[in-house]
């Protein structure tokens, strides 16, 4: 159950914990923490996707350490035990990457969801929002992580010879061809030999929803693959790579969705 529609979440708004990570991309010039503070869903608790990631490091989003993470989970007032319920209000469906990141770092996958349609389908439905900032007791957490959910640049030019897993890129063909410069400055364009490409928007209404899962599996069954292969997906900076790993979660139950997390950012330098 990684999604969960809006009527589930006002049913048991009082019983899970709300994590807004709503995040923009940087030519947008829209700020997910200044929207966050004029309204939210009732409790959500604001993460950062930046702040939130490894610093000191040129590269977006990158997955923080296990002492890190910990801390971030303990002043959000996190607990292992917790439902969690995640949104954004952002057209690259940022709450996915906050989803995967949970996973990585070992919160229990049944216990961590996504709301369908973020906070435009529930704004759209007239559910209640309001500007109070959550009150949140700082908890006790711990880490586990699950390494194998990530690869690392090594990893992808490696594979690119043993075919080992499947590598599926979110951004969209135009990108992933080479015919449109990439929005980051000093990336060249294309994409990772023998990656394939699924853009993200793909699978998304124009409600911000998921499209069905037939539509999902129709859209994988496309690609020319060995399925019985592992998926690792990639995108521009590992955040609608997650996307595509929770679109993917939706159609195979047995799938832990990993990444590639420097993405286009780390391989289009080089």
């Amino acid at each position: 159950m990684s999604l969960v529609d809006t009527n589930w979440l006002e049913e048991n708004i009082d019983n899970v914990k709300i994590i807004d990570c709503s995040w923009h991309m940087p030519q947008a010039n829209r700020s997910g923490f200044e929207e966050y503070t004029k309204e939210h869903i009732p409790n959500a608790i604001f993460f950062d996707l930046d702040k939130n990631s490894k610093i000191n490091i040129d590269l977006p989003h990158m997955l923080t350490d296990t002492n890190s993470w910990e801390k971030i989970m303990c002043n959000m007032g996190i607990e292992n035990k917790d439902e969690i319920v995640v949104y954004d209000n952002s057209d690259v469906i940022s709450s996915c990457r906050c989803w995967y990141n949970l996973i990585y770092f070992g919160h229990d996958p049944k216990l961590v969801h996504v709301l369908d349609g973020g906070l435009k389908k529930w704004k759209k439905e007239n559910k209640t929002t309001n500007n109070k900032k959550a009150i949140t007791e700082a908890s006790i957490y711990s880490c586990k992580e699950n390494i194998e959910l990530v690869k690392n640049k090594k990893q992808i030019d490696e594979n690119i010879d043993k075919n080992d897993f499947n590598v599926v890129d979110a951004r969209s063909r135009e990108r992933f061809e080479g015919k449109v410069a990439e929005p980051r400055k000093g990336l060249r364009s294309g994409s990772i030999k023998n990656s394939l490409c699924l853009p993200f928007g793909e699978l998304i209404n124009n409600d911000r929803t998921f499209v069905s899962k037939d539509k999902i599996s129709e859209k994988f069954k496309s690609l020319n693959f060995d399925h019985s292969k592992n998926i690792v997906f990639s995108c521009g900076s590992g955040v609608t790579a997650s996307v595509l790993a929770l679109a993917y979660s939706l159609i195979n139950d047995n799938y832990m969705p990993t990444i590639y997390d420097g993405s286009w950012s780390e391989y289009g330098k080089s």
